[in-house]
């Protein structure tokens, strides 16, 4: 084997490994470090995990709109969407509202909401003390479901905050799920 055939192996045994490096970093490093980005800089209106309600006053001073949209990821073929559209709430009140789903396959399936707020700076003021987002939602083909929220907007909201958007985006993960592999035995 020639000097010349021998270098052209080394490169590409490394460039393969630097491919497969790269796929692996991108696959298992970055998810992790973009939940950590969106935690710290409050990017993507990730609206943290369930909230236990103190005792908060009603500002019945002050109302906020808040609007809701509910979406499907492109792989996901169940009906998504909220009950209402849109509400107005006081500061420190806890409001229930209802997403609408329903599986139009004939299979059994599991699913993942997640959720985004904007603006993004009203994260830290939007609460959930229930939420569907906080588990999967397993359906069976042909059925629907009401999933519930339940929020509390924080008296402390900045003044200049008089409307919040909640989207959720559902996502099929039935071949991620226990559930479905549990269903499937």
């Amino acid at each position: 084997m020639s000097n010349a055939n021998k270098n052209v192996n080394r490169l590409v045994i490394k460039l393969l490994i630097t491919g497969v490096g790269m796929f692996a970093f991108a696959l298992f490093v970055l998810p992790p470090m973009y939940e950590v980005f969106c935690d710290i800089t409050g990017l993507n209106g990730k609206t943290g995990e369930r909230y236990e309600q103190s005792t908060q006053t009603v500002n019945e001073q002050r109302t906020i709109r808040v609007q809701f949209i509910g979406k499907n990821n492109e792989a996901m073929p169940w009906q998504f969407r909220p009950n209402q559209t849109e509400i107005k709430v006081h500061p420190g009140q806890e409001v229930q509202v209802s997403y609408y789903a329903r599986n139009p396959t004939e299979n059994y399936m599991v699913a993942q909401a997640v959720p985004s707020l904007v603006p993004y700076d009203a994260t830290d003021y939007f609460h959930k003390t229930e939420c569907f987002c906080f588990s999967n939602q397993p359906l069976e083909g042909g059925h629907e479901a009401e999933l519930v929220l339940r929020f509390i907007v924080d008296k402390d909201l900045p003044e200049h905050i008089h409307t919040l958007t909640l989207a959720y985006t559902m996502f099929d993960i039935t071949e991620y799920s226990d559930a479905a592999k549990a269903a499937a035995r």
